[in-house]
């Protein structure tokens, strides 16, 4: 058993409420169980009590064992001063605040239904992959539906959260900030931070002053990239690495030594060559990026703003000095579909957020309109009946598989606690 069953049972009063006795044997009547907190101290804050014919209000913490309040050296915390009840599963010893006087213990197996402890050792068996696998197509779709919505939104917060970090460190410049997470989501997961890296480590002024010569632009990527360290005869590699040394004495930019790019395991399109290129263009073709995004009201607006291309040498190279087949390398929509869900989406959520504003009906319509995406969590859950119509139905599973699964949190899931009513 863990604690957090004990907080579900207390939270939710699953236990006889009509006849509880401390150990001492005074009654004791739950008027508020308090809120639940979830930080350091107490586990539930502003609870109302009454004990005896004593009515109080404050604290009540949880353990599984009362000794535990002396294992979590709870007795040297004023954090705890204010604890009225301490509620336990077991009893086994008095516990003391610093004047001496005993806080009233509760102990909660005596009054708790045999059955609601089996539904729990049902629920938390392991299972091959997550602990109700076998029951999740029984749970009502309302339910589930009405969980997703706020899973999608708990991973706008944290997808939020360092972009905030991210306008703190640059002034509130939404445009910067933009560049930094539009380069690490071209860079996909292996390359993702390293282009993240080479857009901070180019100050975004000098991106906008170079925006009107691509291979100006490419030159500086491709130069902090590492990718213009060699000697090769290609003329094109040439003309960049030329520019490159001209643009890093013109602006005095200092070379940062960033791990090498990575080409291995990647298909050809996703080449850390084409995916800058691809970048280049983008910020060639677009200025005001961010403007321009924060003022779209469709899926197709963003397909259009994104229809970029690279440069005329990537159309036949993947890389120097190697020609390939002739392509024209466009973004595709699969991978423009991944920059509004994991960029666009989350910078317009952080926007909203600064204004004081609520994100825009508009915005919840575009991840509506995505395909769902294709990964191995999101056809596990398939497999198991919880099917995806969209993007914002697979962004919140996969909220759900991070956050609350992997990390035993069912009492905390609204599918957990419906199966554990249920069982």
């Amino acid at each position: 058993m863990k604690e957090d069953f004990l907080h579900y049972l207390w939270r939710f009063k699953k236990f006889d409420t009509l006849n509880l006795k401390t150990s001492n044997n005074e009654d004791i009547t739950i008027s508020n169980v308090g809120q639940y907190l979830e930080l350091a101290g107490p586990d539930f804050f502003n609870a109302q009590i009454t004990i005896g014919n004593q009515k109080w209000a404050g604290n009540v913490e949880i353990h599984l064992k009362s000794s535990d309040w002396y294992v979590h050296h709870h007795e040297k915390d004023a954090a705890y001063e204010n604890v009225i009840l301490h509620v336990v599963w077991e009893h086994d010893t008095e516990i003391f605040r610093k004047n001496n006087v005993e806080i009233p213990v509760l102990e909660l197996k005596k009054y708790v239904d045999n059955s609601a402890l089996v539904n729990y050792e049902l629920l938390m068996t392991p299972k091959s992959w997550i602990y109700c696998e076998k029951e999740l197509n029984s749970v009502d779709v309302f339910v589930v539906k009405n969980w997703q919505e706020r899973l999608f939104f708990e991973r706008l917060e944290r997808k939020s959260k360092p972009i905030e970090e991210l306008l703190v460190q640059t002034n509130n410049d939404w445009e910067t900030v933009l560049f930094m997470l539009l380069a690490k989501n071209f860079g996909l997961n292996t390359n993702g931070d390293l282009f993240f890296k080479i857009a901070n480590s180019i100050p975004f002024s000098i991106i906008r002053k170079e925006s009107f010569e691509q291979e100006n632009l490419e030159a500086l990527l491709f130069g902090n990239a590492g990718l213009l360290d060699e000697e090769k005869e290609d003329n094109y590699y040439k003309d960049l690495k030329f520019r490159f040394s001209y643009l890093s004495q013109k602006y005095q930019i200092e070379r940062n030594l960033f791990e090498p790019v990575q080409f291995f395991k990647h298909r050809p399109d996703n080449f850390p060559t084409i995916r800058l290129s691809q970048l280049a263009s983008l910020y060639h073709f677009e200025q005001n990026l961010f403007s321009k995004i924060s003022a779209i009201e469709s899926l197709y607006s963003i397909y259009t703003l994104f229809k970029v291309s690279t440069l005329d040498y990537w159309q036949d190279h993947y890389q120097f000095d190697k020609k390939s087949p002739a392509k024209k390398k466009m973004l595709s929509k699969s991978f423009v579909d991944l920059i509004v869900i994991n960029t666009i989406i989350p910078i317009l959520f952080a926007y909203a957020k600064s204004q004081g504003k609520e994100i825009s009906e508009n915005v919840i319509e575009l991840i509506n309109k995505i395909s769902p995406e294709k990964n191995a969590i999101i056809d596990k859950f398939s497999s198991f009946g919880i099917k995806s119509a969209n993007a914002f139905e697979t962004q919140s599973l996969l909220q759900l598989k991070n956050e609350y699964c992997n990390k035993s949190k069912c009492l905390e899931c609204a599918i957990g606690m419906e199966l554990l009513k249920n069982n």
